[in-house]
């Protein structure tokens, strides 16, 4: 039996990187998903995919900075698929550029987007979820959860604010059957990083540099945090719950790696 057999899943920023990742593996697994983006385009050309591939997704369009519309997307769900059993909120964006140069707009913005909305889809996500013996709610964070990096400072500190809302979520709604945890993925492959990358001067250099200090050295791929997703999803993880998982090739396991040292041919 797929694990996700008759579950339905709820995901955020579904349209590229990590959240098409997970919608892709979930459909899979059996899961009928409901895709939250922005794009129409790119979310229902995925859909259609999923769906002639043999498993079961549509599109919602919604800008989940907006309440109402995070509120509609849940109630669509619910409409045509009856239920809610998973809440995957991957939303998030980046802005590259020193604090004393965000407007306070352009802070609110990221906020509202990367923490908020957050907030909003599990409060109105909530009374369908408590319905279910079992629900699943997982956060994306990242390493930046842990650790700061150089000229991100709204995106570390809404990372931060990620992993310690998933806490709160994972410890108060225990009694209700709900299980909350946060994925913090390190260098992945998505629009996101290179989003970061172009930021600098020279972003091969910068990139290659960054991925010299992961043991495995190797970049992550959506599916590898989809992966991690799919396993909170369901009770492979029985009994977790308000904690994080880092997946991110043992970047975070050091305080100094370079795996440019190592020229035998296994790295």
């Amino acid at each position: 039996m797929k694990k996700l057999e008759g579950k339905t899943a709820w995901v955020s920023g579904a349209n590229k990187g990590i959240g098409e990742g997970v919608v892709r593996l979930f459909a899979l697994e059996g899961a009928k998903v409901a895709m939250i983006g922005r794009t129409r385009d790119e979310g229902e050309r995925i859909a259609r995919e999923i769906c002639g591939a043999g498993g079961e997704a549509f599109f919602i369009p919604c800008d989940v900075t907006r309440e109402d519309q995070i509120r509609a997307s849940i109630e669509e769900t619910v409409s045509r698929y009856g239920s809610i059993d998973i809440l995957i909120n991957n939303a998030g964006i980046v802005e590259v550029k020193m604090l004393h140069e965000y407007t306070a707009d352009e802070w609110d913005y990221l906020m509202n987007l990367n923490v908020r909305s957050m907030f909003l889809s599990f409060k109105y996500a909530f009374p369908h979820l408590v319905l279910n013996e079992r629900s699943y709610v997982i956060n994306i964070g990242s390493i930046s959860s842990f650790v700061g990096q150089d000229m991100t400072p709204a995106y570390t500190t809404s990372k931060g604010a990620v992993l310690n809302l998933s806490k709160s979520i994972g410890l108060d709604y225990a009694r209700y059957g709900i299980r909350c945890n946060c994925i913090c993925p390190g260098i992945t492959d998505t629009p996101m990083l290179h989003r970061h990358l172009n930021a600098e001067k020279d972003p091969e250099t910068h990139y290659r540099n960054r991925l010299a200090r992961v043991p495995l050295n190797i970049p992550l791929y959506p599916l590898d945090i989809a992966k991690a997703c799919l396993y909170f999803s369901c009770e492979d993880s029985s009994g977790i719950t308000a904690t994080s998982l880092v997946v991110d090739g043992g970047y975070l396991g050091c305080a100094e790696w370079d795996a440019s040292k190592y020229d035998d041919g296994k790295g």
